[in-house]
């Protein structure tokens, strides 16, 4: 059998080697594609690699164009390792090989490029860099000023993952050679610099090359727009149009070796803000962020802290976030707190894994006395949390997204309200994915500022803290259950750096002078807001089994007409959302105010006991993901015994399975 095999229109299972001396690995990979059949106005580039139509393709077609797309990208191919790839499947006629390389182009969506790294145009390399650079430029000139947004510039960080700094060098060549101000950084950034550097420097754009917590052959492409939040629609369809267009690269791999983004020579066009920007973003959050005193820092109510970075690119950048912030030094993990591409010491570099993922952090805070963890993931947007604070301190107790947001809502709210005690607090507002816990919005109802619902993705959330600034409105906070968390208008993508010094600056201030856990504090909340009680889960399936269940939800009367299910068993249904067509029957014209996705799979639930579920697929994996989530104002016991019965009623009449 071929190490690499195409097996369905939109996944892809594949077995390759990466770099040099590599074993084959085994890799998984799906992802929702662009619409191949959508055209703009204006002459498109006349290349192979722009499969339009390809549905239409006879077997034999498909094969023929497949190896022209072989031989075109050969030619274009600036890295050997990725050229000798593809041209060692041409050479032994793997048509099962090439297919997996060439059948499906990887598709620019609103997370903007993330993938294997591998030869072929259905893979991350430096060809696919080189086109998507071009196509991003001409996209942004044709949407703002050409004059200004090169003026303007674009901000470029990258991670240390395999190839990051190579891509990084190469879409900063293309965008100097193309007239554009560049701005990089002399390290490995952290992702959050990238949104927080465009609004300081004012830029068109920004791009981080990062695949956040994937597995280490994954690398990717992720893309900001001048209001320092990730794109969103129309600009990722705008973008995905505009690589069609400018497939052929416009240098030479010769010419395009001589573009030295680093040279001094092009000082006046090229700048290192490393320090510029970096210093600016711990001196702003420092004085922003910080509540506690001084004293209490240096006391630090006995609480030691341990932080990992898993393998990435935090433990620098974190180091110096603590120092701003003037808190006692972390405990390290040594095994993972210098960059490391490989992840040497977990099977996924993911803190939302859980204690499998926190091992070396748990035993390395035991042998130190510490009892709190924080961890970033490899480009430190995200923070997760652990305890030594359940069972009388003698288990870790791991945090899940929606509980770190209860403190951290809560930690800033309190702050904000005691320095701005006149405000009108219906001008404040939160804002949480409509996956993530209610809890917000009942914390909403009582203290009077306004909650606001948004889709998956902190895309998403960044872009509507945006609309809400511009309407008058004070953003404090927003969140994901996915352990991404906001805090402020200081940048407006979700940041583990400095949502990790203000979570340490709340557990001195409870350790100290409130002489409580974290653990404690959070049943505090709960109690006072409600007991929120979630399953967040998913179970793996094809996309014809998955929009097989979504049908049925959509025909629930099986007679062809959209109908949804009135109850699930004994639990009455009161309102229904569903994006993927753009109906919510809770809505006085039934159309949903969220965006309508017609290319994702979202149906959400409320009953009448106040629960909701939601049932989406992962966009990302053959996954389909399920949240449902229960309240009692008086009992989390009386909340988990019905979340377990409304689970249990989901997977079995509405997912048909255990």
């Amino acid at each position: 059998m071929s190490s690499l095999q195409k097996v369905s229109k939109n996944k892809v299972a594949l077995g390759l080697g990466l770099l040099a001396g590599a074993a084959i690995a085994t890799y998984a990979y799906s992802a929702t594609r662009c619409n191949e059949n959508t055209t703009e106005d204006g002459e498109e580039e006349k290349s192979t690699a722009n499969n339009a139509n390809n549905k239409a393709e006879s077997k034999e077609q498909r094969i023929a164009r497949i190896k022209r797309q072989a031989q075109e990208y050969i030619e274009w191919e600036p890295y050997e390792t990725f050229r000798q790839q593809v041209q060692a499947a041409l050479s032994k006629n793997d048509v099962a090989e090439l297919e997996g390389m060439f059948g499906d182009r990887i598709s620019f969506g609103t997370a903007g490029l993330r993938s294997m790294m591998h030869g072929g145009y259905a893979f991350m390399n430096d060809l696919i860099i080189i086109q998507t650079t071009q196509g991003l430029i001409r996209y942004i000139e044709s949407q703002l000023d050409k004059t200004e947004c090169r003026e303007q510039g674009v901000i470029i960080g990258y991670d240390a993952r395999h190839h990051s700094d190579r891509f990084a060098k190469i879409a900063l060549s293309i965008f100097l050679d193309a007239g554009f101000k560049i701005y990089w950084f002399n390290r490995f950034a952290a992702t959050p610099f990238i949104p927080f550097g465009i609004l300081k420097l004012k830029c068109c754009a920004g791009i981080v090359v990062t695949a956040s917590h994937n597995p280490k052959l994954d690398n990717g492409f992720k893309v900001y727009w001048n209001n320092g939040s990730q794109i969103i629609p129309p600009h990722d369809e705008g973008i995905a149009q505009s690589i069609k267009q400018n497939l052929k690269p416009w240098h030479s791999q010769q010419e395009l070796a001589k573009v030295d983004p680093f040279d001094k020579a092009n000082s006046k066009r090229s700048q290192d803000i490393t320090d510029l920007v970096t210093s600016a973003y711990f001196k702003e959050c420092s004085t922003r962020y910080s509540f506690i005193s001084d004293d209490d820092k240096k006391e630090n109510g006995g609480l030691k802290v341990t932080f990992t970075p898993m393998h990435g690119i935090g433990g620098h950048w974190m180091t110096r976030c603590y120092e701003a912030f003037a808190l006692q030094p972390f405990i390290k993990v040594p095994l993972q707190h210098e960059p490391d591409p490989e992840f040497s010491t977990v099977e996924f570099p993911n803190p939302e894994e859980g204690a499998g993922a926190l091992k070396l952090s748990m035993q390395e805070a035991d042998k130190n006395g510490s009892t709190l963890i924080l961890a970033n993931d490899p480009d430190s947007d995200r923070l997760a949390v652990a305890e030594k604070a359940a069972n009388d301190g003698k288990e870790w107790y791991i945090y899940n997204g929606n509980e770190i947001a209860v403190l951290l809502s809560n930690w800033y709210f309190t702050n904000y309200m005691a320095a701005n005690a006149e405000c009108d607090k219906s001008k404040l507002c939160m804002i949480a994915s409509t996956v993530s816990s209610k809890y917000l919005q009942s914390m909403a109802d009582k203290e009077g500022f306004v909650f606001v619902d948004t889709l998956t993705g902190f895309k998403w959330m960044g872009n509507t803290a945006v609309q809400m600034i511009e309407k008058g409105f004070t953003f404090l906070f927003a969140y994901e259950v996915e352990i991404g968390f906001l805090i402020g208008d200081t940048s407006f993508d979700k940041d583990g750096i400095r949502c990790a010094a203000i979570f340490n600056e709340m557990a001195i201030q409870l350790y100290k002078n409130e002489k409580k856990t974290c653990l404690q504090k959070l049943h505090e909340l709960r109690a006072k807001y409600g007991f929120f009680e979630m399953t967040a889960s998913y179970r793996r399936m094809d996309d014809a089994s998955l929009m097989q269940k979504m049908r049925r939800l959509r025909n629930w009367s099986n007679d062809d007409n959209q109908s949804y299910p009135p109850s699930m068993a004994e639990f009455k249904i009161k309102r229904v959302r569903d994006v993927t067509t753009g109906y919510d029957s809770g809505e006085a014209d039934k159309k949903s105010k969220l965006p309508i996705q017609p290319n994702q799979q979202m149906i959400t639930f409320w009953f009448d006991n106040g629960a909701t579920a939601t049932i989406r697929n992962s966009g990302t994996e053959p996954k389909l993901k399920f949240y449902v989530e229960t309240k009692d104002d008086k009992d989390p016991q009386v909340a988990k015994a019905l979340l377990a019965k409304m689970t249990d009623a989901l997977l079995k009449e509405f997912m048909q399975m255990e």
